[in-house]
């Protein structure tokens, strides 16, 4: 390795205008892939194909019809929404939803189907019609209807009558982001119309379609915001690190193309963005300054000790191509096994930084030393203070190593406790900050009427025609009395309810009549009667599957987070498993699957982070020669990892999908310190052949400036990585700059005193 660090610091001064040309074209190639960058709008994107809960819900969808909706939540200003002007706003509502792009099916309170008896005859209709013109008695008997029917209420009308909806179902030709972006731009235009021709009404837009399109907004948000700020706060940092303009500007060149060859290479690949992955250049331009700067800092300091500048740049190649090496493969390792992920976003994330964090080490090994070999790259920096304040710290740790390893032993145990804390739950609603218009709809939607969590249920009866058989209806209907009585529960749309009505119609509307029809044979009849008088467009195929075998029952709950959903789900089939056997099945939905992707993801990591910690340590014990030392770098590769976890459980409590993919993706990052600390002590006890104590003051002296300023760069832009509106990469942020600032404690206090022990 000697021999080649040695000659490629020659190299690199020999043929430097060569470097910085190919690189230069290399990059500019690659980067040019960015034009084929694509963003993914679907909400569905975090679950891979073979996701046995996906599977369940696109079976349900083939045999019913997919739950992808626009939701219109409108509060009259006066409270009530029986008013004729409210009510003529509804009906006109109804009436243009059709026009959005790929509807299918607009259920509201104005073409809510109600039925009547008249004579013999079974009378279907609107139960709004001609708003205008209707008199106080006519909304008083609307009213009354409204608030008595199952269907609607908590669902298209709340309790107080305060609150009503429109639900638009869309069946999109395509899963394109071009096709919810051509449906979501109609919403929110249709929204304005509203809201300029009734201005007494307050209007709310949520559902399935506007979720796709806050993750399509996602990305470009934090694009625009956090990348400008990541460049200003690491401008900042470079300038009073290095005190040279010539080498910030050499440092920025380094880390833009670096993060510009990660896009690249993912443009060519055909990645597409989302709003996990889109944050890989604020990662990327991260990671990539801790290169560039233990390069740098090296070369600074031996042009201070009297070394010319090529001499110098040979010297800072020979003294850090291994680490910057280990430290760059040992991070991509540590990205690629994001690749173990059940969420693609993760992966594709893990191969865009792996791609740009090994490009970083291109460009900081070859590029940045071509590059300061041609300019006048001089410094004004004296480091003696910075160099006196950790031989200072050295001496410190030496004098104090027993009580300093005690001490942090016990920290890290204390802080470890915290797992026991933590628990697994997602709000995937909550995965947007209340920045975006959809949240607060969404929130307001969960506290006057329903959430947009739900629980389908389909339940077969066995056999062709079956769902009239008496028993049947009566274990379908007392499965959804159950589900009422659950306090969890908002509503609960069931087809026995459409029965019972019927069997009241066709008693004279008798209300003693509301119940279940007692034979198969007239069950059919009214659901046939039904069926013919309905019109285009509002018939039972999102509730009945064609041969009649079974039907689809959906149970509405407010925002109550995954674990609510799974323990609901769970309570259901045991109801099931105990009182109708040959009904048993799963609940399915895309809250059971945001539900279960936190568990499957952690499953899916530990894989992941296994092998990416024996890959590493294989590493470092090949790199350092040292089975002893390659073995105990594992202590504090693993212990902030654990410590964040526990740190997390105190103060938070709860753990998501974010931070399923944090011991995998930090692993790689804090092994940097350790390596280049470990290095340095062995170097110290090699080449100069000093005692354990002197190693330890001389890895203090000769690389904790630049751990120190790498910590602050890497720590500083995962902080700004928190400040995303979107909560997957903010608690990725959150987590990963603490587990990279306890890293950092534990090698300046725990690692050399573990180092001093051993040696004794």
């Amino acid at each position: 390795m000697k021999r080649i660090e040695n000659w490629v610091g020659q190299l690199v001064i020999k043929y430097r205008w060569l470097f910085i040309l190919g690189l230069l074209a290399i990059a500019l190639m690659s980067a040019s892939g960015m034009r084929f960058l694509t963003f993914s709008n679907n909400s569905r994107m975090y679950f891979s194909k073979d996701n046995p809960q996906l599977q369940a819900l696109e079976a349900l969808e083939q045999t019913y019809t997919r739950v992808e909706n626009v939701l219109f939540i409108i509060a009259p200003k006066s409270g009530n929404v029986f008013e004729p002007q409210t009510l003529a706003a509804l009906e006109f509502l109804t009436e243009e939803s059709w026009k959005i792009p790929f509807s299918s099916r607009v259920n509201s309170l104005s073409n809510y189907q109600h039925t009547r008896a008249l004579a013999d005859d079974l009378i279907v209709e609107d139960l709004i019609r001609n708003a205008n013109a209707l008199t106080n008695k006519e909304i008083g008997d609307i009213k009354a209807v409204a608030l008595a029917e199952p269907m609607l209420l908590n669902s298209m009308i709340a309790k107080d009558g305060s609150v009503t909806a429109v639900n638009i179902n869309i069946i999109k030709p395509e899963d394109s982001s071009y096709e919810t972006k051509k449906v979501s731009t109609a919403a929110v235009q249709l929204k304005k119309t509203m809201e300029d021709t009734y201005p007494f009404l307050d209007i709310y837009l949520s559902g399935g379609v506007m979720i796709d399109s806050a993750f399509g907004e996602a990305p470009v948000r934090d694009m625009r915001a956090l990348i400008p700020l990541m460049f200003t706060l690491l401008l900042g940092l470079l300038v009073v690190s290095l005190r040279s303009v010539m080498a910030t500007s050499c440092t920025l060149l380094v880390i833009i193309l670096s993060a510009s060859t990660g896009l690249g290479l993912a443009g060519w690949l055909g990645i597409a963005l989302t709003p996990a992955s889109a944050n890989a250049p604020v990662i990327i331009l991260t990671l990539a300054v801790a290169d560039s700067i233990h390069i740098l800092v090296t070369m600074f300091h031996q042009m201070r000790q009297g070394t010319n500048r090529h001499n110098a740049i040979r010297e800072s190649i020979r003294i850090n191509f291994q680490p910057v090496l280990v430290t760059s493969v040992t991070t991509a390792i540590g990205f690629l096994t994001m690749n173990f992920s059940d969420a693609p976003p993760f992966r594709d994330l893990g191969n865009i930084v792996a791609m740009g964090v090994l490009s970083a080490f291109i460009y900081s090994v070859f590029f940045l030393p071509a590059l300061a070999a041609v300019l006048p790259l001089t410094t004004k920096q004296d480091n003696h203070s910075q160099s006196h304040l950790f031989v200072r710290l050295a001496d410190f740790v030496i004098t104090w190593r027993s009580p300093v390893f005690w001490s942090m032993l016990i920290l890290i145990i204390l802080s470890t406790t915290g797992i026991s804390k933590i628990r697994l739950n997602d709000e995937f609603i909550k995965y947007f900050d209340r920045s975006y218009d959809f949240r607060v709809a969404s929130d307001f939607s969960a506290e006057h009427l329903t959430g947009l969590e739900i629980i389908d249920w389909a339940l077969e009866s066995g056999e062709e025609g079956g769902i009239n058989e008496p028993e049947y209806l009566k274990t379908v209907d007392a499965f959804a009395q159950w589900f009422r009585s659950q306090p969890e529960v908002r509503h609960v749309y069931t087809f026995t309810d459409i029965m019972k009505r019927l069997n009241q119609n066709m008693h004279g509307d008798d209300p003693a009549w509301y119940r279940l029809p007692e034979e198969r044979d007239l069950a059919a009849q009214y659901l046939l009667l039904y069926e013919m008088n309905l019109p285009f467009g509002l018939d039972l195929n999102n509730r009945i599957n064609l041969d009649k075998s079974a039907t689809r029952m959906t149970v509405s709950i407010p925002n109550i987070g995954t674990a609510g959903v799974l323990d609901l789900e769970r309570r259901g089939r045991k109801w099931l498993e105990d009182n109708a056997p040959s009904m048993s099945t799963y609940g399915s939905g895309l809250s059971i699957i945001f539900s279960y992707i936190s568990a499957r993801n952690i499953r899916s990591m530990l894989k992941g982070s296994v092998i990416a910690l024996f890959l590493i340590s294989l590493i470092m014990i090949i790199v350092l020669k040292d089975l002893k030392l390659g073995t105990l770098s594992l202590l504090p590769n693993l212990c902030p990892a654990f410590m964040a976890f526990g740190i997390w459980g105190f103060f938070v409590g709860q753990v998501g999908l974010a931070v399923s993919v944090l011991i995998a993706m930090t692993l790689g990052i804090v092994v940097d310190d350790t390596v280049h600390f470990l290095t340095k002590y062995q170097r110290g006890r090699k080449e100069h052949g000093m005692n354990s104590e002197e190693a330890v003051r001389y890895a203090f002296k000769t690389v904790g400036s630049a751990m120190w300023i790498t910590t602050i760069a890497l720590a500083a832009g995962f902080t700004i990585l928190s400040f995303s509106g979107f909560q997957i990469n903010s608690h990725m942020g959150s987590m990963t700059a603490l587990t990279i600032s306890l890293a950092l404690l534990l090698d300046f206090f725990f690692l050399p005193a573990l180092l001093l022990k051993l040696d004794q």
